[in-house]
């Protein structure tokens, strides 16, 4: 890893610190029962995208959630630069993070193939 890498990471790991903090802070209650998986920032650490966890919320509360945090990213953002005492702040994207599901269920597949193939021995 060479030092860009480093700082690269080290922004990505206050990130995953912070926003969780500035989210329970905010005063609507929903967003403080969010829980931020991973952070992932640019290579210029101008833009950084924050994988959600899905948790069990339906397609509607979905659209709800990332609905108030685009509302609250400014603010988000804010509590970044004051605690950190940065000059920028990236600017941030939140996603639902996906991958757990599709892990998941990769996961039941190959054990549906090791049961199939168990049974044909």
């Amino acid at each position: 890893m060479n030092e860009a890498q480093i700082k690269l990471k080290r922004t990505e790991s206050l990130l995953a610190e912070l926003i969780p903090e500035a989210l329970c802070q905010l005063n609507d209650a929903r967003l403080h029962e969010l829980s931020v998986i991973e952070v992932k920032c640019s290579r210029g650490r101008s833009d950084a995208k924050v994988y959600v966890d899905p948790a069990s919320f339906t397609q509607e509360q979905r659209n709800t959630y990332m609905k108030q945090l685009r509302k609250a990213r400014p603010i988000i953002e804010d509590f970044c630069l004051k605690d950190q005492g940065w000059y920028r702040c990236p600017k941030l994207t939140f996603e639902f993070d996906e991958q757990l599901k599709k892990s998941q269920t990769i996961e039941e597949l190959f054990k549906k193939i090791a049961k199939d193939t168990k049974e044909e021995e």
